[in-house]
């Protein structure tokens, strides 16, 4: 995608991001899953600018961000959004996160909770483990000739049978963001969510929280999002009959309710 723009953080790292839509409406920033770009985004983007600044970034490792040495840390992840934020004057955003994107988010409510208004973590976990869970797919994804198991792999994982087993214009554009992935992005990446463990920390989040859930995720199960609504106080829970992207299996009714939830006055 073009129009991208770039900072580098603290730790010498660039980072691609993008904004849309008007500076003056309240700023919201979308983290990614992992073997995405900002691009998983593209269906959402027109409606949310509408009502808010539409900032998104490519994560270290991923897209047109550079790819350092990892394993990284979620609290690295972490200070990649904030120091973002600094970088552009945003003193506070809204944050919504998909997967890794909503582990970052997780890390955010807990330890940065001034610079966030509300949370939407969506298709996500406190916790996926054990740690060793991770180890085999690891090891596969560095020992391959390319990225084509593991994207596969992946495909299988973030959408129903029924877009799979017919070409989907929809799936061929993730398959090409898996392909063009750098492995030892998403391996580091990968690392972080191994290493993470939030389930005793989330009951710490103080913002108000929406969390959207996949009815037939595999990856981050309904019931590891129902487990999350429940430990934060006051969320919100939303299950949609969808696999883990599910703002691209139901982009309407994933949109309609992130803005409902984010305008809401209760909330």
């Amino acid at each position: 995608m073009d129009n991208y723009s770039y900072f580098t953080t603290s730790d010498g790292v660039s980072i691609a991001y993008r904004m849309d839509g008007n500076g003056r409406k309240p700023a919201l920033v979308l983290s990614n899953s992992i073997g995405t770009t900002l691009g998983m985004w593209n269906g959402q983007v027109a409606e949310l600018s509408r009502h808010f600044t539409v900032l998104r970034y490519d994560a270290r490792g991923h897209g047109a961000s550079s790819v350092p040495a990892g394993p990284y840390a979620l609290a690295r992840l972490g200070h990649d959004v904030l120091e973002l934020m600094d970088t552009l004057g945003i003193g506070q955003a809204h944050f919504l996160g998909l997967s890794l994107g909503g582990i970052v988010g997780q890390w955010l409510g807990i330890h940065a909770p001034a610079r966030f208004d509300r949370f939407v973590f969506s298709n996500t976990a406190a916790y996926l483990g054990p740690a060793q869970r991770w180890d085999t797919p690891i090891a596969e994804a560095l020992q391959a000739g390319d990225m084509s198991a593991t994207a596969e792999m992946f495909l299988r994982n973030w959408f129903p049978a029924s877009m799979l087993e017919t070409p989907d214009p929809q799936v061929d554009v993730f398959r090409a963001m898996l392909l063009t992935t750098n492995r030892h992005g998403l391996v580091g990446s990968w690392r972080a969510v191994q290493e993470t463990d939030l389930r005793g920390d989330i009951a710490r989040i103080t913002r108000p929280s929406l969390v959207i859930a996949g009815k037939h995720d595999t990856v981050t199960t309904a019931s590891d999002g129902a487990q999350m609504a429940e430990a934060i106080p006051g969320a919100r829970l939303f299950v949609l009959p969808a696999v883990h992207l599910s703002n691209v299996e139901f982009p309407r009714e994933f949109v309609d309710a992130v803005v409902e939830f984010l305008e809401s006055p209760g909330a």
